[in-house]
């Protein structure tokens, strides 16, 4: 390169390669429960998993009672390429998950905060025959099962000496292949095959069903582990559901193959009860959103979270007032991170400094997504010409690596939308700065033009937030038709009226720009704002609520 060149550019090219290089490193890797199934049989009397009904669960015992499971759903899932599976995080659920892994299926974990609607839509697009479920789940949660639906309690139960045994002989003295064979498996499963296939939360339109395989997501658990170096002695905490991809990624997926324990526990949001079992555990690692996050500063005590070593936070943007509120209460920060469904999800990742011996490498800046992980490559480019932006410009990020989806399932024109030369597109404004942390200021669908002029809701949420002073999340900014101006602002709020009062005289003398800031009219009181279940907020039932309060 001319010695002129820049280091935004140099750092540009680095990535590129690596994300080039990276495909060589495939004729090494395994499938997820090929990855399983050794790490499984080298530390058989590892902690494994748990949950609040199962306490302890060994590698060992979970390869077998995994064996002996898919040896009972051969039957129920003949002829079927994708199965359904309707479970809460759970030891129960996991392994029906590795149980499908290692039959050759693909499993399709729905959302069980779906409305039924959503739920038909989703089986019938990956055309399910059945769905694996709990009848003490579904009590719980008063949804109609889209398929026939295989109950757990019938599954395990009264499992015969014979049937044990001879799941533990399969389990630990047949070479993987004939295993795979003595399930059903008629052609070995490729790291090029499906995995599962993971619904977009549908935050801003129907759920897509994205396409993850084998090599997609276990290039994603090296990348992650190549940065956090995650060992025997760690154990995660469990609470993301498996069809959020962070949830299948890295509390299912992680720990299985790489050999760290794993707690699950139903709910994210019960939060005293995630404050046991991460005190009981020693649990080291935490994934959440932070909405989940705002639910232990409010309910954990400070010494629940005494073993955390890391923290961190996707799904949404975390404010900085969450942030400063998790260290104040439990004298960690989080750490945030950010990704896709589309891409396994994770991209990239804040970490801890390093320090040494007249030496400090900087791993994580506030308000920043911290670098991409190795082999991905990222591009922030004009949204309008697509072409690379002046380094600290803001501009449409795009991404490249191994972990970058096959396609949307069934839907090959959303897919050639998003998926251009191997670039992801993830409709997300971003900056890269001096050192190469990523900033994210706002997504393409969560503008407004107003008046011919792009109005970013994020930005404005910010600011009404830092006026309000409050660590949770209070208002929501969205956008309903106008006449005049194409767009006008609602704002929907959890704030009582006097507090609100407070807030609107702030922000009139605020440096938000005339067109940026909301009128008193345009501020509609509600209960509660709307979470999808992976705890994002929900933009599309955000709109129905402003068009309604407007009408």
């Amino acid at each position: 390169m001319p010695t002129e060149t820049s280091a935004q550019e140099v750092r540009q090219a680095v990535q590129e390669l690596g994300a080039e290089a990276y495909k060589f490193r495939k004729r090494y890797m395994r499938t997820l429960h090929r990855s399983f199934v050794h790490t499984a049989r080298r530390h058989p009397f590892r902690f494994a998993m748990a949950d609040g009904r199962t306490p302890k669960v060994t590698f060992g015992k979970a390869l077998t009672s995994t064996v002996f499971l898919a040896r009972r759903l051969r039957s129920v899932w003949v002829e079927q390429d994708m199965v359904g599976i309707l479970l809460p995080p759970s030891v129960p659920g996991a392994l029906i998950n590795l149980a499908a892994l290692l039959m050759g299926k693909v499993p399709v974990n729905l959302n069980y905060t779906a409305s039924n609607e959503v739920l038909a839509s989703c089986a019938k697009q990956c055309e399910l025959k059945t769905v694996i479920t709990s009848k003490a789940f579904l009590e719980r949660v008063h949804l109609q099962v889209p398929a026939q639906a295989i109950l757990l309690e019938d599954l395990a139960d009264k499992p015969g000496f014979a049937e044990r045994l001879t799941a533990a002989l399969i389990s630990w003295f047949l070479p993987v292949g004939l295993i795979e064979k003595s399930l059903g498996v008629s052609r070995k499963t490729g790291l090029d095959d499906m995995a599962t296939i993971i619904f977009s939360s549908g935050s801003t339109g129907d759920p897509k069903g994205v396409m993850l395989t084998h090599y997609n997501i276990a290039s994603n658990v090296e990348q992650l582990n190549q940065v956090f170096m995650l060992g025997k002695g760690d154990k995660i905490l469990g609470i993301l559901p498996f069809f959020h991809s962070f949830g299948f990624t890295g509390t299912l997926c992680l720990p299985t193959t790489i050999g760290m324990g794993v707690v699950y526990h139903p709910s994210p949001l019960e939060a005293r009860a995630i404050g046991a079992l991460v005190s009981q555990y020693s649990v080291t690692f935490l994934l959440a959103t932070p909405t989940f996050l705002q639910a232990y500063i409010r309910r954990c005590e400070p010494e629940d979270f005494g073993s955390l070593q890391y923290v961190m936070a996707g799904a949404e943007k975390l404010p900085e007032r969450t942030s400063v509120a998790f260290e104040d209460r439990f004298g960690l920060r989080p750490l945030e991170g950010y990704g896709c469904t589309e891409c396994s999800p994770a991209v990239t990742v804040n970490t801890r400094d390093f320090r040494a011996a007249q030496f400090r490498q900087v791993g994580s800046k506030r308000a920043s997504i911290g670098h991409p992980l190795p082999g991905i490559s990222v591009r922030i480019v004009n949204p309008e010409t697509m072409e690379t932006a002046p380094p600290a410009e803001t501009g449409l990020l795009l991404v490249r690596g191994p972990n970058v989806m096959q396609g949307y399932l069934n839907r090959p024109e959303k897919t050639a939308e998003v998926l251009q030369d191997g670039w992801y597109n993830t409709g997300d404004i971003a900056a890269v700065d001096e050192d190469g942390f990523i900033r994210i200021t706002d997504r393409m669908s969560r503008f407004s033009k107003i008046g011919g002029e792009m109005v970013p809701h994020i930005k404005v949420e910010d600011k009404l937030h830092e006026l309000g002073g409050s660590t949770e999340q209070t208002f929501a900014v969205t956008a309903v038709p106008d006449e005049k101006k194409g767009e006008r602002l609602i704002v929907l709020h959890t704030l009582p009226e006097g507090k609100l009062e407070e807030c609107l005289a702030l922000l009139a003398k605020s440096d938000l720009p005339a067109l940026w800031k909301p009128r008193p009219d345009q501020f509609v009181h509600v209960d509660s704002l709307p979470y999808l279940g992976t705890g994002k907020l929900d933009l599309r039932r955000l709109k129905e609520l402003a068009t309604e309060a407007t009408v």
